[in-house]
């Protein structure tokens, strides 16, 4: 799966001349957690709402309602956005690559830029729902965690026994142990799966747990 699979096509962008005034205002209307900041058409950086947070009076002040809006009205997002290069990734990297990018720098979201062109923003919670729909959990069916040698040919004797057995892959997933051991979870279309956890016992491979799970 690709990016701009699950990216935010054209997200809302600011500019250095931006308020910060402007720029909260933006983020509550559209429940936005952070815009890429746009000089000339050319991304310069991100604003998150905690950056906003951070350089916004404190409620403890001793400024009034009118001091506090004259300020946050008057300060601009390019005196706040960070002098370093902007992470930002291609609409067609894996979108895993965009998960580790993620992990690696621990941030929450990296802007999409294709030929110096901002085109989306992808971010974590566009991660997770690529891993529900990747491991089928709005879907009904069954739920296979097998463990098995993790050794090439397993994934293929494991894939023949279901299918032969009447089993209908819907979803599926290796998680690899330190052990040497693959667990092996598997979604299949069918509710009846005796037959299938059956065999797979038989040819030696620990089926762990089989459940139906009916919820969509």
């Amino acid at each position: 799966m690709r990016v701009r699979d699950k990216m935010t096509p054209n997200p809302v962008s600011i500019t250095p001349q931006t308020t910060i005034a402007d720029a909260l205002a933006l983020m509550r209307e559209g429940n936005f957690r952070r815009l890429p900041v746009l000089d000339r058409g050319k991304l310069v950086g991100i604003v998150t709402d905690r950056d906003l947070s951070e350089v916004s009076p404190s409620p403890a002040t001793s400024l009034s309602v009118f001091e506090l809006n004259y300020l946050l009205s008057r300060t601009k997002i390019g005196t706040i956005i960070k002098k370093q290069q902007v992470i930002s990734v291609s609409p067609d990297a894996y979108l895993e690559q965009a998960a580790l990018i993620m992990r690696d720098h621990e941030i929450g979201a990296i802007p999409v830029v294709e030929e110096g062109k901002l085109v989306g923003i992808i971010t974590e919670s566009d991660i997770f729902d690529a891993f529900i729909e990747m491991m089928g959990l709005r879907d009904p069916g069954t739920r296979l965690e097998l463990e098995l040698e993790d050794k090439p040919g397993m994934l293929v004797k494991v894939s023949e026994i279901v299918w032969k057995n009447g089993g209908d892959i819907s979803h599926l997933a290796v998680f690899h142990q330190q052990s040497g051991k693959a667990h092996l979870v598997l979604q299949l279309r069918n509710k009846d799966v005796d037959t299938v956890v059956k065999t797979l016992r038989e040819k030696g491979i620990n089926v762990r747990s089989a459940a139906w799970k009916g919820y969509a």
